[in-house]
């Protein structure tokens, strides 16, 4: 209001500065908005884990060796009947498990799997992932991961 009581075209009504403030706060938002989708799009991924392993020749491994493959979050186990490779993931929530003189057990929660990684206590559901494996031609052992 100017001296005389008037309503002037450059006072600002609370109206008008609500709606002022609104659609500020509107367009500072979708901005921030666009930003995260800009950055979500950008995003740029790392080199992916590889998932197969050269573990070197397998008369290497006499039967009755467990050999880890931390890079694989794995083990080699040889036995009378063979080759086995089983994840060290647990099923039930993603921990590594780890070996025991029984078998294997999950540190988070408690899982228990028998020496060739069938489910001896829950609460996991299944026992351990067995891995693929094979032998290249010049007799290296092959861990596949996937």
């Amino acid at each position: 209001m100017n001296e005389k009581g008037k309503v002037s075209k450059n006072d600002l009504s609370r109206r008008n500065f609500l709606d002022l403030v609104w659609k500020s706060l509107l367009a500072a938002s979708g901005l921030l908005g666009l930003g995260g989708l800009t950055r979500y799009l950008a995003y740029k991924t790392g080199p992916s884990s590889p998932t197969q392993f050269d573990l070197g020749p397998a008369e290497e491994n006499a039967p009755g060796t467990r050999t880890p493959i931390p890079d694989a979050q794995a083990i080699l186990l040889r036995d009378q009947e063979g080759f086995l490779a089983l994840s060290l993931v647990c099923p039930h929530l993603g921990c590594q498990v780890n070996p025991g003189e029984s078998g294997f057990a999950c540190p988070c929660h408690g899982s228990q799997f028998g020496n060739r990684g069938q489910l001896v206590r829950g609460p996991a559901a299944s026992g351990l992932r067995e891995l693929r494996l094979e032998t290249s031609e010049d007799g290296h052992l092959i861990l596949h991961t996937n």
